[in-house]
């Protein structure tokens, strides 16, 4: 079941038109959405994000529609815990690159299933050959256009990894396929700046903001590979996968720094409790 321009939809067809510039440019945005009991996790944070990009992209967007797609399907669907994706594209529009004076948005949400499990692992990491453009603005975006990304992680797979490190075009580290990065060095807790290419990601808003309640400083500083190397522990973050601790990169193992990576992923277990009235962790999950 899903929600298109505001209207319920069983199964996973809909018509669209063929012109759509969603499908013939990749011109559009998402987003995904933690659910636990029926609540979106950080709802705001990801619409401020994605209505933040759409005006960069001169791409017209009601957030209250997506508020109200959001609502439609959860309360269509009873939804316990799950993933929601909001997606909206360009609409149709004529050949060629020129953006549409008259563009009509279309407006999807989707869902699937999301499960603990898939939260707080542990993942290894290989650096592949793609670059973080960072003098694009599409990096700070998460656009329909994910290429870089998918072939990304297909290197990184072939590679016996779970995911790719992807440094920018100045050789500074930017981010993972799916995440941003964080290094622990003692008291510090610290990832590369959005200039460096880096989305800014909900959760790493929430851990920038928080972590001094975990003991740690937390700030934006650019990053070369070695410092990830040397760090106490490498964190990656993502809004499904939350805290995941790097376990190894391009073969070598990595520092686990216990208390602070606990210490993390704790700060936002509390943080989904306090804003879904549900650790979903509480029960057949270590946390740590």
């Amino acid at each position: 079941m899903f929600v298109l321009n505001g209207e319920i939809h069983e199964g996973t067809a809909a018509a669209l038109d063929l012109r759509d510039r969603g499908l013939t440019l990749g011109d559009g945005l998402f987003e995904t959405i933690l659910v636990v009991s029926g609540r979106p996790f950080m709802l705001d944070a990801h619409l401020d994000r994605l209505c933040s990009a759409a005006a960069e992209l001169r791409l017209p967007v009601e957030r209250e529609a997506f508020v109200r797609a959001v609502a439609m399907l959860l309360a269509e669907t009873a939804a316990g815990d799950c993933a929601l994706r909001l997606a909206v594209t360009r609409g149709p529009g004529a050949r060629g690159l020129r953006i549409p004076a008259d563009a009509a948005p279309n407006l999807l949400v989707t869902m699937a299933p999301w499960q603990p499990s898939m939260a707080f692992t542990d993942i290894t990491l290989a650096t592949v050959a793609i670059r973080r453009n960072e003098t694009s603005p599409l990096s700070r975006m998460k656009t329909l256009s994910y290429l870089d990304n998918v072939m990304a992680l297909e290197e990184a797979v072939a590679r016996s990894a779970d995911d790719a490190l992807l440094l920018n075009t100045e050789g500074r580290v930017a981010a993972t396929s799916m995440a941003n990065l964080f290094i622990v060095r003692g008291t510090a807790l610290l990832t590369p700046p959005v200039c460096d290419g880096v989305l800014p990601g909900t959760l790493r808003t929430l851990l920038l903001a928080q972590a001094a309640k975990a003991g740690l400083a937390a700030r934006e500083a650019p990053l070369a590979p070695e410092d990830l190397l040397e760090a106490d522990a490498v964190l990656a973050t993502n809004s499904l996968r939350l805290v995941m601790a790097v376990a190894a990169l391009d073969g070598r193992t990595l520092p686990r720094a216990e208390k602070a990576v606990a210490a993390l992923r704790g700060l936002v277990r509390n943080a989904i409790s306090a804003a879904c009235g549900r650790d979903p962790f509480a029960v057949g999950f270590a946390a740590g």
